[in-house]
């Protein structure tokens, strides 16, 4: 499969090395690079690049910030010297995080991962611009980082979500502790799929297949947790059990 990319990046010498990893990558086309990520900005929104290579920190516009702004058809991939952002890279759905030095290997392996992420979009596809109207599949796993290793978890095994401040817990079928990662809950909601799960509580996004039953006192039960929801959150989920259930109307 083709890609399209873009590197930025303030360091001309990082610019050079990434641009000769990009030219001896087969099917991997360069649209452009860039030291000013300002001039950046509007390249990127004009030619659409299916892979932007970013640094983070960067003059003006750091690389997060511009991460936010992208098309809805560009992913990330961040080219850093600091790992305390990996964490961060979650809440723009980037498809990895490179730390620098970074070396041929890993940057192919990147590239491929990103291959595997389009090839799904497209499904069968020649190119991702083939296809740009396909909605993004929903995952079969994901990974998080527990402790100072990447699990990959199956979508389907999760039960329901929680937090304590910046620390996120993810519980699953058969699995006696849940796993704990540093997340933000904004994070993890943008990472699972919409039609799975249901923010209930400003501290709970539940499996909406796992829930057992919900009581009189909108009280929700799921695993061996009984949660209630707030007033804030009644709406949709008032409108979530509409949806899901049998009118007697009907």
């Amino acid at each position: 499969m083709k890609l399209t990319c873009m590197i930025i990046d303030d360091e001309p010498l990082a610019v050079r090395l990434l641009v000769s990893y990009v030219e001896k990558t087969p099917d991997l086309e360069l649209l452009g690079s860039f030291t000013d990520s300002i001039r950046a900005i509007n390249a990127v929104k004009e030619q659409k690049p299916d892979l932007l290579l970013l640094d983070i920190q960067m003059p003006n516009i750091d690389g997060m910030e511009l991460a936010h702004s992208l098309p809805e058809q560009t992913r990330v991939i961040f080219t850093t010297a600091f790992k305390e952002y990996a964490f961060e890279s979650y809440e723009v759905k980037a498809l990895d995080f490179l730390l620098k030095p970074i070396r041929y290997n890993k940057f192919l392996a990147a590239i491929e991962k990103a291959r595997e992420w389009f090839g799904i979009v497209c499904r069968g596809s020649e190119t991702v611009r083939d296809a740009p109207e396909l909605a993004t599949p929903t995952p079969a796993t994901l990974f998080i980082r527990v402790d100072s290793e990447w699990r990959n978890i199956a979508i389907d095994k999760i039960t329901y979500v929680s937090c304590i401040k910046d620390y996120v817990m993810f519980y699953l079928d058969n699995e006696p502790k849940p796993l704990v990662t540093h997340l933000t809950m904004k994070a993890v909601e943008q990472m699972l799929p919409t039609e799975k799960f249901l923010r209930i509580h400003r501290s709970y996004i539940v499996a909406v297949d796992k829930i057992l039953k919900v009581d009189r006192n909108d009280c929700v039960y799921i695993g061996k947790e009984i949660i209630h929801v707030p007033d804030g959150y009644q709406p949709a989920f008032q409108a979530f059990l509409e949806s899901h259930s049998f009118s007697q109307n009907r």
